[in-house]
């Protein structure tokens, strides 16, 4: 399975020390994981741009969920909608119910939660029986949740085939 991040991010901790390309990155980032419109469509955009040749009609496009429903739907809902639009993907995103909560992983540094999302979250593995799925996520930093929301999809009878990341944390 092939692993993608669209751009490097800088966390806060280490923006003193940025670009201003970097700097601008990490704004339009945070913004898009509070669900603002036009950080929503820049990365509706990037990602389309990303995917602009492949076959994805019976592709589904699902995202990890985020730590609450709200999130999720805040997060999430628009964006898929509108990047199946443009791509001709199958929005997967209906079929993924956030019913809990989570601590958030990287204000809390208990990493094992990252990967319980079984208390959380619920697949409708009939839709999911069968079908190629990429799973498309907003910072990957040590790929734990991505993993776990892989394997709960596996399990679910999917094939995933791809993950893709609007960023990757790095380290300096």
């Amino acid at each position: 399975m092939l692993r993608y991040a669209l751009f490097p991010y800088v966390p806060k901790r280490l923006l003193c020390r940025a670009s201003f390309e970097e700097i601008v990155l990490h704004y339009m980032i945070l913004g898009f994981k509070d669900g603002m419109n036009v950080h929503t469509r820049w990365a509706v955009r990037m990602f389309a741009l990303a995917m602009a040749d492949m076959d994805l009609h019976d592709v589904a496009i699902v995202c990890i969920p985020a730590c609450s429903w709200h999130s999720h739907v805040r997060r999430w809902k628009r964006f898929t909608e509108s990047l199946c639009r443009i791509t001709g993907a199958v929005n997967g995103f209906p079929h993924v119910l956030v019913s809990g909560r989570r601590a958030r992983v990287h204000i809390t540094g208990e990493l094992e939660l990252a990967t319980n999302i079984k208390h959380y979250v619920q697949i409708d593995a009939a839709f999911f029986r069968g079908r190629k799925v990429i799973v498309i996520d907003d910072i990957c930093t040590t790929g734990r949740s991505s993993d776990a929301f892989i394997a709960a999809m596996q399990a679910s009878g999917a094939t995933v085939t791809m993950a893709m990341f609007l960023a990757k944390t790095k380290g300096r």
